[in-house]
């Protein structure tokens, strides 16, 4: 599977593996610890997670301009690692909840999180720019495609894990403190202290606190205080694994420098050959393809990065997590956050079908062109919340959820519905984003490879701004007219990209 391919990719998938490793703890857990921590509405929580990941995409753009104006992609990308892990630290040290001061502690968190970001953005994109100048190389150039959905593959082992292990330190924290875990007490906690909870609402908190706690609860006012405490608490030990990862990624990354190649030295030695040959017309021609590919896959990133947001809300209120506890006896696995998982192991295990049979239809000379597989791919992601919609068919809207104090087991669906839609999303992500990022190296003209880069996650980032749309619908309209939002939306993309095929096709050859 690694044959033919240059002796970096492994080593550069494998710095990527602590970012992958914080980027699905905050998918995972984001949301759910800003609702705990500060008793958010799924609305207000959504638009904080919108402008992070936004931000997070968008600051790549100054990555690539930092990364391209100074030729050094090997410092700016160890410097994003170090700024990680400072924003990690941040929101990382645990602090009493209820807080005291909420409109403080949130400052700080929201800090943390712009670190982060900003990091990410020195990070990410260059990282990308840099795997994609090893296929540069004409030893290489025919396993560029290949190449991308491999680097994909095993940075997203570190995603596999991190939800597991956010999750696995949360329900630790609540065992070791006589408490279990359940998925509606957060919200129920922040009802009963803002004197919002119903009456109905009310009896179900008596119930569940009573279901959770080791010792017979005495004073619900005591109680609310303490499983709140306790709950955040351990999500702040699930960001301080982050920084453990991205501590490993810094090692890697630094140990491995040698295996990456430095554009720098390319430039003070000659011109690039591509750089000589390009003139302005096909420099522009390129552009104006990548500009297109942008606009369209916003619609995508929109529907697809749901994962974190309305389907983590999905998980929490509709779905019957009994089914998916795992009790370890030293840890219990368990809870909405779990579902993050799903996502990066489909990826470890599609990744080399996919990849054996887009091989298959190379060797038949049938194989689909890049533009092409990035529009099947918007098909199959309109599929995926097409399943959603149906499965979704009278459910109650949220707001009657609420009343009641949020859903019995018997009244939830089974988990298998989101695990089939993240199966159909992922299959998804494997014919857009890692053949994206492989299409942007491509066409890029050379003296642009980091700001192109930077563009395909720009694009991201717009489609990420737009998350917070998915909250409001979810929290106002019946759950089968939430997911049909994103039907349309990736059927959009999929019919514009169709319609700008051959042009695409033609500037990539």
């Amino acid at each position: 599977m690694l044959k033919g391919h240059p002796k970096g990719l492994i080593a550069a998938a494998l710095a990527n593996m602590g970012e992958r490793f914080g980027f699905y703890t905050m998918m995972a857990i984001l949301v759910l610890f800003l609702q705990a921590k500060f008793g958010l509405s799924g609305t207000n929580a959504g638009i904080i997670y919108s402008v992070f990941y936004f931000s997070i995409y968008i600051l790549a753009f100054v990555g690539g301009l930092i990364a391209d104006k100074s030729r050094n992609y090997k410092g700016t990308i160890l410097t994003g690692l170090v700024v990680m892990s400072v924003g990690y630290m941040m929101i990382a040290f645990p602090t009493k909840t209820p807080v005291p001061n909420q409109t403080l502690f949130l400052i700080i968190s929201l800090v943390g999180l712009f670190t982060i970001a900003f990091g990410n953005g020195l990070f990410k994109g260059n990282l990308q720019a840099l795997v994609g100048q090893m296929y540069d190389n004409p030893t290489y150039g025919a396993k560029r495609d290949s190449g991308f959905s491999l680097f994909y593959m095993f940075i997203n082992v570190g995603a596999l894990f991190s939800p597991l292990v956010a999750v696995g330190l949360r329900n630790w924290w609540l065992v070791k403190n006589g408490f279990q875990y359940n998925a509606s007490l957060p919200e129920l906690c922040h009802a009963f202290i803002n004197g919002t909870i119903t009456p109905e609402a009310s009896e179900r908190l008596t119930l569940l606190a009573n279901e959770v706690s080791a010792t017979p609860v005495a004073s619900i006012e005591t109680f609310v205080n303490s499983y709140l405490n306790v709950f955040t608490t351990g999500f702040h030990y699930a960001f301080a694994a982050s920084i453990v990862a991205m501590i490993i990624s810094i090692l890697v990354f630094v140990s491995n420098k040698k295996f990456f190649p430095d554009p720098k030295k390319k430039t003070k030695a000659a011109a690039d050959a591509k750089d000589i040959q390009m003139d302005v017309k096909e420099v522009k021609q390129r552009l104006y393809a990548l500009y297109a590919v942008f606009a369209v896959v916003i619609f995508f990133w929109f529907s697809f990065h749901q994962n974190g947001l309305t389907l983590t809300f999905f998980a929490k209120d509709y779905t019957d997590l009994s089914m998916l506890k795992i009790d370890l006896g030293f840890i219990v696995i368990q809870g909405a956050e779990i579902f993050q998982s799903i996502n990066p192991l489909f990826i470890v295990f599609l990744t080399p079908i996919i990849m054996a049979i887009f091989g298959w239809l190379n060797a038949k000379g049938m194989e689909p062109s890049t533009p092409k597989k990035i529009a099947i791919g918007m098909f199959i992601a309109a599929l995926a919340y097409f399943v959603m919609a149906l499965g979704s068919f009278g459910l109650p809207l949220k707001s009657e959820v609420d009343a009641m104090g949020g859903l019995s087991d018997i009244q939830r669906v089974t988990p298998w519905l989101l695990i089939g839609t993240y199966f159909i999303l992922t299959v998804a992500e494997l014919f857009i984003s890692p053949l994206g990022i492989s299409f942007v190296s491509k066409v890029a003209p050379p003296q642009y490879q980091g700001v192109m880069q930077g563009g395909w996650l720009g694009a991201t980032a717009l489609g990420n701004q737009l998350l917070f749309i998915g909250a409001i619908f979810y929290d106002s309209v019946p759950m089968w007219m939430t997911w049909t939002v994103f039907v349309v939306a990736c059927l959009i993309s999929m019919f514009t990209m169709i319609f700008m095929l051959k042009w695409l096709e033609r500037v990539a050859k």
